[in-house]
């Protein structure tokens, strides 16, 4: 079954948003940066899902590019799927527009894909899938 695994935030300052999250009474988990991506994350468990916070670690980032563009605020929305290729191969068929359909690898060693807008009602998804065991 397909759950959303996180909502994704870009913030200006991940030390200012930490800050706002703790006072709202959330621990905050997993801290890391994702070199290919450009960004600095950290993640805010919330119940059975999560909210990851994203600071742009450069300004060729496209958390960068979107703060400057539209302001703070939620970037994406994260589905959590049991087979991401198979979910990717499916999607295809249906004319679904990826940022690109490699799958890469993000924080936490979750495996990822990015569903561009104009095939998401406007809202970027992200799929993601647990990482292998092992790893």
């Amino acid at each position: 079954m397909n759950t959303i695994d996180h909502l994704g935030i870009a913030v200006k300052s991940l030390t200012e948003a930490k800050k706002f999250y703790r006072a709202m009474g959330f621990q905050i988990g997993h801290e890391e940066v994702v070199e290919h991506e450009m960004v600095r994350v950290a993640m805010v468990p919330a119940g059975d899902s999560r909210i990851e916070l994203l600071e742009a670690t450069s300004d060729d980032s496209a958390v960068a590019r979107f703060i400057a563009k539209r302001g703070e605020g939620l970037h994406h929305v994260a589905i959590s799927v049991e087979d991401l290729q198979a979910t990717i191969e499916a999607l295809k068929k249906t004319g679904t527009r990826f940022i690109s359909d490699e799958i890469k690898v993000g924080a936490g060693g979750h495996l990822y894909v990015f569903i561009h807008p104009s095939s998401a009602g406007g809202v970027l998804l992200e799929l993601v899938m647990d990482p292998p065991s092992g790893v």
